[in-house]
């Protein structure tokens, strides 16, 4: 292995503690994020990465708001948060140290993104990177960065045996995968809503179509400008109402903040990511994606909120105690 130069060593320690800082819960990096991608927009991978990660910090949100605490157990619904929390967190940890490596590469005027490798980049995303330094594909950059973090996540946690028996294979979960309840969406200050709903989550194929077909969604042209109006205007707090506000019909806001919510979670080193060792790379990743449901989802949405809740509130539809 080539030996590194004190200026490399030096810019390995400010990537990490860079990437500590942000990584400290589910706001800091959705605003991390959002702040890169106002300096670098070619890095459209960035914005798509901090919208999801608002839908995150509701996802967990909910969990302690007016209606899952009715019928899910308090460790049972602190297992669903952590598992939203550990994903993100890697995430994070895996992709922010090659935006800065893109950031510092830009300063320097060349590409120093040979230095992946002492941060467990796979070697896929870095000749990604090297690949998007030379030709500027952002499409193609994008797909790539899909790609590489839905597998960061695929053995750590969706196959996890912990989360996949408490979480994954749950009734909870699978009944939600099943009726699409889950969605990521894209708002605007006009109070509507874009975006996809979500099933077979557990496997990496259909949440890198996911991705691509949010991709496409959030950078639609005539629509980009206002989910980034949303963003640039919008403080992240965690709560669905940040989303909620817009809404035409008022309405009460169920769902806390997020740092009022949670505490900061210490997580454990994950083992390097070589997934693309063991890992065929699939020419159709990076196909266009298919998109088959209408994207203006406020109406669907809506229709959701209302079934969902519905449902919860039958006493004994969920036996709040089976997930302790």
């Amino acid at each position: 292995m080539a030996i590194l130069q004190k200026n490399e060593e030096a810019l390995l320690i400010a990537i990490k503690k860079s990437s500590e800082k942000g990584n400290k819960d589910n706001i800091s990096r959705t605003k991390a994020y959002e702040k890169y991608f106002a300096t670098y927009p070619e890095i459209k991978w960035a914005f798509l990465a901090g919208m999801v990660s608002r839908n995150a910090g509701y996802n967990m949100c909910d969990l302690e708001g007016y209606w899952y605490p009715k019928v899910l157990s308090k460790s049972f619904r602190r297992t669903l948060f952590l598992t939203y929390e550990r994903a993100n967190w890697l995430i994070f940890s895996d992709a922010y140290p090659q935006l800065l490596l893109y950031h510092y590469s830009t300063i320097s005027g060349k590409p120093l993104f040979h230095l992946g490798k002492y941060l467990n980049i796979s070697s896929f995303i870095i000749g990604e990177w090297m690949r998007f330094w030379k030709n500027r594909d952002e499409k193609r950059l994008i797909i790539s960065l899909i790609i590489n973090e839905q597998h960061v996540i695929q053995r750590p946690v969706i196959e996890n045996t912990f989360y996949n028996r408490k979480v994954f294979r749950s009734l909870v979960f699978n009944f939600q995968d099943f009726m699409h309840f889950s969605s990521v969406l894209f708002p605007t200050r006009k109070g509507q809503l874009f975006g996809s709903s979500v099933s077979n989550f557990r496997k990496v194929d259909d949440r890198i179509e996911l991705g691509k077909r949010l991709s496409e969604i959030l950078f639609t042209p005539e629509l980009f400008p206002a989910f980034y109006d949303f963003a640039k205007n919008t403080e992240p707090t965690g709560s669905r109402y940040d989303y909620e506000q817009y809404f035409p019909n008022k309405k009460m806001k169920d769902t806390p903040m997020l740092r009022c919510t949670y505490p900061i979670i210490t997580h454990q080193i994950s083992i390097p990511n070589n997934w693309d060792q063991s890992t065929s790379i699939k020419n159709k990743w990076f196909r266009e994606p298919k998109m088959r449901e209408p994207i203006l989802l406020s109406q669907w949405y809506q229709k959701k909120q209302k079934q969902l809740q519905a449902l919860l509130a039958v006493e004994n539809y969920f036996v709040k105690d089976m997930y302790e």
